[in-house]
């Protein structure tokens, strides 16, 4: 890619951005929340078409006018997020991908030739909805080489992985490589970028600003480019052990609400003032039905299954817990954490109305309302266009940021976050850890829900793990390993009850 530039009305995304990937190479490319990296990678896989600039596919200039064309060249893509159809068999969404005229024997036949080639095991014959994070991803992998691509470009690709799941990733990776395909990673997980990338194209600000060795520097010497300044560690200390319960849990069973969901079975848990309890799993184990139950959002079975500083708050909804003293930050920032067409401000009243201070005799403090937002936008590096922008023009990134700071800034006596710094940059990332723990310092009970344990083991005091809907006993994070957490993720758990193996 030569002298890609691509510009949205006043925003130039991508500024002359140069980039080559070679036959047989892992090539990163980084960068924080809103630098450039998926307006660029759009723009290779012909989503986008560039304001200025040229690719060349070996050595031949090429313009791309849609992923069709791309595809034909040879250069295929793995998205963060699957495109799968959960009540189709493995063989059938894979399928629905290939050219018509193959039978779905034949495309099972070459499926299974792929899967044996590159170590990549899944049965075809099986509902999408039975499967593991990492059998999904599986999935798109073969259904991309079974166009036989050049390049691969891959979006965050272990986000919803076990440690176990993430290496296998990696050994049908540099596979790949091997054979002489060019992969492009794009991964906020620095030390796996160093681990499997030769090199790396850094982006800021929509301009690259590095291409380095990954292997040469250390992680917060790549964060550090990223961002522009060196990156602060996340100060962590540990909680007093004798802080007093705020939120606990006795005996929640739920049923799923939707058909492939998850029933939630007798679930157990404290949190006690002045801590970070994590709880870890793969994406898909009742971690968006546990945090439904603890927000309010789906009642449990009578009222004391849950409570909030001594307070039976079973039956009660989000508002009444909010008025109690709890706050609540869901997995799925735009749509769920905030409205996309409203405005920051409205964003704030939508969480804080029934809590003090916005809202007097049914009418909204205009003013007040502005002034919060404006706070909130302040305190954690909020990156916008104009006074008040609609939620959805900020990147993923900044309004996270956003939506963490609503509910902290309530200074809340108990906080639950799903996936706190879910695609989130470094710094970013840094900023909400460590808002988390200061939080908790002060007196609060904070719950963290994440598929990240980089994250859980930087900041939790205690990590759980959850499978199947079922929750393991809490242990101190210091007691474990990464690998005892993964095995459990993957469902190698202990009865229920018994601590995780040290």
């Amino acid at each position: 890619m030569h002298g890609i530039t691509k510009i949205f009305g006043s925003l130039v995304a991508n500024d002359h951005i140069d980039l080559a990937i070679r036959a047989g190479e892992i090539h990163a490319l980084l960068g924080e929340n809103g630098a450039g990296k998926s307006t660029l990678v759009k723009i290779l896989y012909g989503l986008l078409e560039p304001t200025q600039g040229e690719i060349r596919w070996r050595g031949e200039p090429v313009r791309l006018a849609g992923p069709q064309e791309a595809r034909a060249l040879g250069i295929g893509m793995v998205f963060q997020h699957f495109s799968l159809f959960e009540n189709l068999t493995v063989a059938e969404n894979i399928a629905a991908a290939m050219p018509p005229d193959l039978s779905l024997a034949e495309v099972a036949a070459k499926a299974r030739d792929v899967s044996g080639q590159y170590g990549l095991s899944v049965d075809l014959d099986r509902p999408v909805w039975t499967l593991s994070a990492g059998e999904r991803q599986r999935i798109e992998i073969i259904r991309c080489l079974l166009q036989d691509p050049r390049l691969i470009v891959l979006d965050e690709p272990t986000s919803v992985l076990t440690p176990q799941e993430a290496d296998r990733l990696f050994v049908t990776l540099e596979r790949l490589a091997a054979r002489g395909c060019a992969i492009l990673y794009i991964s906020h997980r620095l030390e796996e970028v160093r681990r499997l990338c030769s090199s790396a194209t850094i982006l800021r600000a929509g301009r690259v600003v590095a291409t380095i060795d990954p292997r040469a520097v250390s992680a917060r010497e790549i964060a550090g480019l990223m961002v522009g300044a060196a990156l602060h560690d996340v100060v962590a200390g540990r909680a007093a052990a004798d802080g007093a319960p705020r939120l606990v849990v006795r005996g929640l069973s739920l049923a799923p609400e939707k058909a492939h969901g998850q029933a939630l079975r007798d679930i157990d848990l404290v949190v006690r003032a002045g801590e970070v309890l994590g709880i870890a799993g793969v994406a898909g184990n009742g971690q968006g039905e546990l945090f439904a139950a603890l927000s309010g959002e789906r009642l449990a079975a009578a009222p004391d299954v849950v409570t909030i500083d001594g307070k039976p708050v079973g039956h009660l909804g989000v508002t009444e817990r909010r008025r109690l003293g709890a706050a609540f930050v869901p997995e799925e920032r735009l749509g769920h954490g905030a409205v996309p067409d409203h405005r920051l401000a409205e964003n704030t009243l939508l969480s804080r109305h029934g809590t003090g201070g916005l809202v007097s005799r049914g009418f909204v403090l205009a003013d007040a309302t502005r002034a919060l937002a404006t706070r909130i936008i302040e305190t954690f590096d909020v990156r916008k266009e104009g006074a008040d922008p609609r939620a959805r023009t900020l990147s993923g990134g900044n309004l996270q940021k956003f939506v963490v700071g609503r509910e902290i800034l309530r200074e809340p006596g108990v906080l639950v976050v799903n996936q706190p710094t879910w695609g989130v940059d470094a710094g970013a990332a840094a900023l909400i850890r460590q808002a988390l723990v200061d939080l908790a310092r002060s007196g609060s009970a904070v719950l963290v829900i994440s598929q990240d344990l980089d994250e859980l083991f930087e900041i939790a005091d205690r990590i759980a793990v959850i499978h199947a809907g079922e929750l393991s006993a809490p242990e101190a994070t210091g007691d474990l390993t990464r690998e005892t957490v993964g095995l459990l993720m993957a469902g190698a758990a202990a009865p229920k009850g018994t601590v995780l193996a040290h």
